[in-house]
């Protein structure tokens, strides 16, 4: 970013703590929705702010200018309401709030069609949107560092906890689409696949069920893992699919699709469902998932977007580690389970990227371009010279499609879970591309 000046305010320049004024930037504290209240405002409908909502922006904007000791030069140290509010109403004319629109991924100027993006992470939904001429009027993510790439590349402060009515009444009333990967983990393969039984996460589809009910947009899309088809024999997608009939939507039937036959390299599987308002009459039978648009030779290979540079000697394993793996695998194959490190080949195509330690054992490679092996970090051994290595962030983040403007401003270990929980989004977008045919939006 360039440097500050004294009438531009910087995003990368707020704290996250909690101070004593008991406010943060980030998190679950709103003053907890405080830059959401703010950014949601600055890029959509400023002109239907109720008498509530106004006194929420300015409170927000006030904040947001005493963080940073700012005063506007036309007036006074101490800011009355309404000066703030015409800041509000003026922002290019002051230039306060520059840096939410100087971002990597700004909403459509004309667009065709409004979502909203919930369970939102750092956005793949909203990119694959936006690609389509969409424009996001609401989002919503809970983890603190997803809410922070969101803001980075978005210039919007995803709202926290969807569970909490505060958080929904931001939710406008009209928009099309809704769309959102609720959380996998209770019906994952490699989880303990409790369904609706894990009330921390399982139940949160029925926030969804209860958005749908209250606003009816004309179309929802939702993203899961693909065990959701067979947790507990069927049964608990059966009864997803009963709640969203009943909340009045006709349910195509749910299709698993693979990332890979899309024009990534990573073997990920996941189960879509998609659903139009009734009173539409969409005719179901008419809507197909797209076709595969890259197959055999076509694929695209892992080479394609590996590193062109000779990644951080950081991310070539230990010697002691390779042993490690080794030694495990090794243990596993004796057991028959098959279960252990593995190494991609250049010419062939990633596992699935996950989260956790595994997500990345499962999807080492072979990079031998290193010739300086000193270390950067503290490890046992010496840096292995096979030129075995992680990838980098960057490459899973190109394994999901994300675009190298993408702005990574978390540390490794927070964007390898950013990025092993996101959605793929060339299949996200050519799926979406069918949904709006079937809304007639050209």
């Amino acid at each position: 970013m360039t440097k500050m000046n004294e009438n531009e305010l910087k995003l990368e320049a707020f704290p996250e703590e909690i101070t004593k004024e008991g406010v943060k930037i980030y998190g679950q504290i709103s003053y907890e929705n405080q830059m959401a209240v703010l950014s949601h405002y600055l890029h959509n409908n400023r002109e239907e702010v109720d008498d509530v909502k106004k006194r929420e922006i300015i409170l927000s904007i006030r904040e947001f200018l005493s963080r940073k000791k700012f005063r506007l030069n036309e007036f006074e140290d101490e800011l009355t309401d309404e000066q703030v509010w015409m800041a509000a109403e003026s922002p290019s004319e002051y230039s306060l709030f520059n840096d939410f629109f100087n971002v990597p991924f700004p909403a459509p100027e004309h667009p065709r069609f409004t979502f909203i993006d919930l369970f939102a992470g750092i956005g793949g939904f909203r990119i694959a949107f936006q690609n389509l001429g969409g424009k996001c009027v609401y989002s919503s993510e809970f983890d603190v560092k997803a809410q922070e790439s969101y803001l980075a590349n978005f210039g919007e402060m995803p709202f926290g906890d969807i569970t909490k009515e505060s958080t929904k009444s931001y939710i406008p009333k009209d928009f099309d689409i809704l769309c959102g990967g609720f959380p996998c983990q209770a019906f994952s393969l490699a989880g303990r696949r409790l369904g609706f039984k894990d009330e921390t996460r399982g139940t949160l589809f029925f926030e969804i069920e209860g958005i749908l009910r209250k606003h009816q947009p004309r179309a929802f899309f939702l993203e899961n893992v693909k065990g959701l088809a067979i947790h507990d024999k069927g049964r608990t997608l059966k009864t997803i699919l009963e709640h969203l009939d009943d909340a009045g939507y006709d349910v195509v039937p749910p299709q698993i699709l693979n990332a890979m036959d899309y024009g990534v390299p990573q073997h990920r599987e996941r189960i879509y469902i998609i659903g139009f308002r009734k009173d539409l009459r969409i005719n179901l039978a008419d809507f197909h998932y797209p076709n595969p648009q890259t197959i055999g030779d076509d694929r695209p290979k892992f080479r394609d977007v590996m590193e062109k540079n000779v990644p951080s000697v950081k991310y070539y394993l230990s010697t002691v580690y390779v042993e490690t793996l080794k030694r495990h695998r090794a243990r596993h194959e004796a057991a028959g389970h098959g279960f252990g490190y593995e190494i991609i080949d250049e010419n062939g195509v990633a596992n699935a990227i996950v989260v956790g330690g595994m997500g990345r054992e499962r999807n080492l490679i072979i990079d031998k371009r290193l010739t300086d092996f000193t270390p950067v970090t503290n490890i046992k051994g010496e840096v292995n010279r096979e030129g075995i290595r992680r990838m980098t962030p960057r490459e899973w983040a190109r394994l999901q499609g994300f675009p190298d403007d993408f702005r990574i401003v978390v540390a490794d270990a927070s964007a390898y879970k950013q990025f092993g929980n996101s959605v793929a989004i060339p299949a996200i977008q050519a799926t979406a591309g069918k949904i709006l045919q079937s809304l007639e939006i050209n």
